[in-house]
């Protein structure tokens, strides 16, 4: 039996696939913006030394229940819980503003335990040394723990990113127009499944390249100053 592939059906919805590039990069992006953002102030309130010294315990204990509940279950339970459980509850959103919410607290759930290994990691001279300088606890920890332990962690950090990146293929199942959902769509079109997970899985694996090679640029650049 001969298989003719015919990738031209499903180049040709390429208003789709833009569409559902468009997506997959704006959630990315909230999720790397806000996501790092609360996985930082996670992993000041976990870290030894840190923020552990100083936080509430009830503030410790909400953090740490909080980390292990994301990291100790699948992501599309997450995601489905917040678009059909929450409305129960009162809280309807929408399935775009959903998967943004479920990508944001997944990643900094698991931002939070890798930023907590680079500030522990930091040696404590380095504090003391600040300390020497009349800096107060925040300028510590925003100008001299912060930004080598960030370097330390980079690499991992960004790996977390491409992997949240890439689950955003999940978002599809509650209607966010991202690209597996393009993806469904056009394989519902012109029947070229084969053909359309193939391209979608190609441009997949060229968004991770990308996102990984800007934001190691951006690392370098803006957030640990190594240039």
């Amino acid at each position: 039996m001969r298989i003719q592939l015919d990738f031209g059906a499903v180049l040709a919805e390429w208003p789709l696939l833009l569409t559902g590039v468009g997506w997959t990069l704006a959630l990315t992006a909230v999720a790397v913006v806000a996501g790092t953002a609360l996985g930082v102030g996670c992993a000041w309130v976990r870290a030894r030394g840190f923020g552990a010294d100083h936080a509430p315990r009830w503030l410790q204990a909400v953090v740490g229940g909080y980390v292990e509940l994301i990291r100790n279950t699948p992501f599309i339970v997450q995601l489905f819980f917040i678009f059909f459980g929450l409305p129960a509850a009162g809280f309807k959103l929408s399935a775009e503003t959903a998967s943004f919410i479920a990508m944001v607290i997944n990643l900094a759930a698991y931002a939070t335990e890798i930023i907590r290994a680079g500030l522990e990691a930091t040696p404590k001279g380095q504090i003391e040394a600040a300390v020497s300088l009349a800096l107060n606890r925040l300028q510590t920890f925003t100008y001299v723990v912060l930004p080598p332990a960030l370097k330390k962690i980079w690499p991992s950090l960004v790996s977390q990113v491409v992997i949240v990146m890439l689950g955003s293929s999940v978002c599809g199942q509650i209607s966010t127009k991202e690209l597996s959902y393009a993806a469904d769509l056009i394989q519902s079109n012109n029947f070229r499944s084969f053909e359309a997970f193939m391209v979608v899985g190609a441009v997949y694996l060229l968004l991770s390249f990308v996102v990984r090679h800007v934001l190691n640029w951006l690392g370098a650049t803006f957030v640990f100053g190594r240039r």
